[in-house]
């Protein structure tokens, strides 16, 4: 039976591959010919693209457990977020273009190094290899939880042919209006995405299941960053989580914005979230009846 399942999902996988000829793996379609070198809006080719890899420490309680959270970073992104604290990474592409053999020897390091887990950053245009490279490395005794940490802007479709391969999806929710994620992200349909890609996540992995020394094994994380300005769109966010998901999702509520990038070229983004309006937003959320909030 297993061999049937990996067979299967291994024909998926290679049919999204062939997508490549004619990209329209996220929600930007550009239909550019990434097998032979053309680039679209993310800046990704035929192989993946790494920047770092290594275990962090610094994820929240329930990925990061006590060994860390095997990160590993994708070099570009299908936003352009003009407060990317990551944006020598995202925007300026830094890394270095990894085979499949390569990308799978990445995941068995850092499951050999203890990590509980697997953590994929940036991984919506690089589906087809990273999931080949995933292939290879459980034919090889890779048996810890992938965690699936996007931007958000994932097509639905595609999650869909991604069903068992991903353990716990880590999405932000950074919009609420076309007109914020235009001027912000140049992504005008984030919100109807994000949120139809964010109820497919949890159609498939569920609430939050445990593993050993409280480490979340499978399920939806949200994460909510506050930013200025834009605060009330992460209240009508909290309220779409509470109404049409669960009000038991665990949201992670973060804080740590500051301005980066290009966000001093807009003056509402210059500064950073002050501590009551951070206090309102988590008393909203409790309000609403959402239960596992992880404060940052």
């Amino acid at each position: 039976m297993t061999f049937v399942v990996n067979y299967h999902k291994e024909n998926i996988i290679n049919h999204l591959w062939d997508r490549l000829a004619d990209c329209d793996l996220c929600p930007r379609n550009c239909g550019v010919n990434r097998l032979r070198g053309e680039r679209g809006f993310c800046g990704g080719g035929t192989l993946a693209k790494v920047a770092s890899f290594h275990p962090h420490r610094g994820e929240e309680f329930l990925l990061s457990g006590s060994q860390g959270s095997g990160t590993i970073f994708f070099s570009g992104c299908n936003m352009r977020c003009v407060y990317c604290q990551n944006y020598s990474i995202s925007q300026r592409r830094e890394g270095e273009e990894l085979t499949e053999k390569e990308l799978t020897r990445i995941m068995l390091y850092l499951q050999n190094r203890g990590c509980h887990n697997i953590n994929l950053v940036t991984p919506s245009h690089f589906i087809p290899q990273i999931f080949r490279s995933l292939l290879k490395a459980r034919e090889n005794g890779f048996t810890i939880p992938v965690v699936y940490n996007t931007g958000g802007y994932d097509k639905k479709e595609v999650l869909e042919k991604i069903e068992g391969l991903v353990d716990i999806y880590l999405p932000d929710m950074k919009y609420a209006r076309e007109e914020s994620a235009y001027k912000y992200s140049e992504a005008q349909d984030y919100p109807r995405i994000n949120r139809e890609a964010v109820r497919e996540m949890f159609r498939q992995v569920g609430e939050v299941e445990w593993g050993e020394e409280g480490v979340a094994k499978r399920g939806l994380i949200v994460r909510i960053l506050i930013i200025p300005s834009l605060e009330d769109e992460a209240r009508e966010n909290l309220r779409f989580l509470a109404e049409n998901v669960s009000q038991n999702v665990f949201i992670s509520l973060m804080r740590q914005y500051r301005p980066c990038y290009k966000a001093d070229l807009f003056p509402e983004l210059s500064r950073s979230v002050d501590e009551r309006t951070y206090r309102e937003i988590v008393a909203y959320a409790r309000e609403l009846g959402l239960r596992n909030l992880i404060l940052q």
